[in-house]
């Protein structure tokens, strides 16, 4: 696997500090690491949910890493952004409508390889090439933030390719920062057409996640999940539980609701070492997962 040392290192201190207190040895631990950071959410499955990553989480690398460093979380899914290099190699050129038919398949193969599947693409634009794109490599959902007179359009699109489209929501004042903007403009289309939820960027907008969720019910497609260290714009990421989202009530309100979105982890600080930080989120979920997979 291409990855950062620095990361690499981090997570080596941090690997043998928990093995030292299973009663591991050095090597078993070091072994640990060089197969998996994190053991994946098994318990999501049980409750019919995805948990995967952004590709936006690892920006500083190409998608061949990203997709790398998701399978060692254990993780089976991936939402790619537009236009991160696909390989260091410059002729494969980067994650868009325009990657050539060889190119293509090689990202095909490299997911295959690594058991992770491409479910969603996004923040970007939405267009028939990008459909036809998302259609050819297996793609569920397309994340963006249309004009708000295109949705006729994006409706016949939905329905010609089966391609949900879903409505991102950047801080406050972005087009779609607030869920009644969401919702005034879904009104009449079809149920292809809904939300992603982005969590964090809701508590930056003074929002209440708990609230826009609840508002959204019968629209909510995905997730980019956070969990921030403040109620404040320049909030950043924090693990999963350790922060101000109370993500627990987050996920029974989802469980709630009935449905089975994608969640994507989409941790944007400590961008280049975030990887043991990414694995006590995906651990964390794991776990109030096994909690609700109770009741």
């Amino acid at each position: 696997m291409n990855a950062d040392p620095t990361d690499r290192r981090s997570f080596l201190r941090w690997v043998t500090a928990l093995a030292a207190g299973l009663g591991l040895t050095r090597g078993r631990a070091n072994l640990l690491a060089a197969d998996k950071v994190a053991e994946g959410a098994p318990h999501a499955d049980k409750l019919g949910w995805r948990l995967g990553c952004q590709a936006w989480s690892f920006n500083n690398f190409t998608f061949f890493e990203a997709v790398n460093k998701t399978a060692s979380l254990g993780l089976h899914y991936i939402e790619a952004f537009p236009n991160q290099n696909v390989t260091h190699d410059a002729a494969d050129g980067q994650v868009n409508e325009h990657m050539t038919s060889a190119v293509r398949q090689k990202v095909k193969d490299h997911l295959k390889d690594k058991g992770v599947k491409l479910v969603s693409f996004g923040v970007g634009g939405y267009s028939r090439p990008i459909f036809e794109f998302a259609k050819d490599m297996g793609i569920e959902n397309l994340v963006c933030e249309p004009n708000f007179d295109d949705f006729d359009k994006i409706d016949k699109l939905c329905e010609e390719f089966k391609i949900n489209v879903a409505l991102h929501d950047h801080p406050k004042p972005s087009r779609y920062w607030n869920p009644d903007i969401v919702l005034k403009h879904v009104s009449g289309h079809s149920k292809r057409i809904g939300a992603c939820c982005d969590t964090g960027h809701w508590i930056r907008s003074g929002i209440d996640p708990l609230e826009a969720l609840k508002k959204l019910e019968g629209r909510i497609i995905e997730f980019h999940f956070k969990d921030l260290n403040k109620k404040a714009p320049n909030g950043h990421d924090v693990p999963w539980g350790t922060g101000v989202a109370d993500v627990k009530a987050l996920l029974v309100e989802v469980k709630r609701q009935g449905i089975k979105p994608l969640f994507s982890v989409e941790y944007e600080y400590n961008m280049r070492h975030s990887l043991p930080e990414i694995a006590q989120c995906v651990a964390y979920f794991d776990k109030v997962c096994a909690e609700l997979a109770k009741t």
